[in-house]
């Protein structure tokens, strides 16, 4: 046998150095199970930040601007997105098996542009998410929507799969025309979002006390981007955010319906990841697209 006698002495049981291991670099997620905090290291690099490219908008608007082909528009981008944020559709006829992005599923859906967008119910189930190799999946909340129950209960559900299975949730606030983005709405929902069991949440910047929105939520929170800016306002909204406590950025339409798309990408990258001020990535922007001024 290999494991004689005679070879003990090559043995190495590191008495001087007692086991440790590492817990999580991914805020709130010390006490999660192995398998989410495996998806959670995933989906948040070593700094405890991500930068998510989102590009699911066809569950209900159909083929956006700047997505009308996924295959050319998204997947060139991916190598410079910590997580890729899409349906399952989109998953399995376009993204390559080979990407080595965390990825975040779409679970919710139901009405088009066309109804009520809050009448959503769960749209996949738990176990398909399993089979993609999920890092997480992503559900609506339309907290003082008309149908806003329903959308906590279609979070809550998800949570108790996702426990199940170790895949997190990520609670999505979704802000209505008639709702203020303001801090005190924006904490109202990120705080029941995450009391209620997401393992992350996605919201909206708000200029006044957004420090106190992510002091008071006990999990990540993820800026999303929204509707396309100037490139100067995007980045300058993104350096603002992950400032004042945002584990990361969302972005979808302010980087895919760019002129050059991998330089915002880049840029996006260099304001979360290495403290780029606003002004510097904008003048990366500048420089990467060829003086593009969109």
């Amino acid at each position: 046998m290999a494991d004689l006698e005679g070879n003990v002495a090559a043995k190495d049981y590191g008495l001087d150095r007692p086991q440790v291991v590492e817990g999580t670099h991914v805020k709130g997620a010390g006490q999660l199970d192995f398998g989410m905090r495996h998806r959670l290291g995933r989906f948040f690099r070593s700094d405890g930040r991500t930068v998510m490219l989102a590009f699911d908008h066809g569950y209900f608007q159909g083929p956006t601007s700047g997505l009308e082909r996924v295959d050319l528009s998204i997947v060139p981008l991916a190598p410079y997105a910590d997580a890729l944020m899409a349906t399952r559709g989109i998953m399995r006829t376009v993204i390559p098996a080979g990407c080595d992005n965390a990825l975040v599923l779409r679970a919710s859906g139901g009405p088009s542009i066309l109804k009520d967008l809050s009448d959503e119910r769960i749209a996949m189930n738990m176990v398909d998410a399993v089979r993609i190799d999920a890092a997480a999946v992503a559900v609506q909340v339309f907290i003082g929507g008309e149908h806003e129950t329903q959308s906590v209960h279609n979070m809550t559900q998800l949570v108790d799969a996702g426990l199940q299975y170790g895949i997190p949730v990520v609670g999505v606030t979704a802000v209505g025309r008639e709702m203020v983005r303001d801090a005190r709405y924006i904490g109202l929902a990120t705080r029941m979002i995450a009391e209620l069991g997401a393992q992350v949440v996605k919201t909206y910047y708000c200029e006044q006390d957004f420090a106190h929105v992510t002091a008071a939520c006990p999990v990540p929170i993820i800026m999303a981007g929204g509707k396309k800016l100037p490139v100067d306002e995007a980045l300058t909204m993104a350096y603002q955010a992950v400032d004042q406590g945002a584990s990361g950025v969302d972005m979808g339409r302010n980087i895919f319906q760019r002129q050059h798309p991998e330089a915002m990408i880049k840029a996006v990258r260099a304001v979360v990841h290495d403290g780029a001020t606003p002004a510097d990535a904008t003048q990366m922007y500048r420089d990467l697209s060829g003086g593009a001024q969109d």
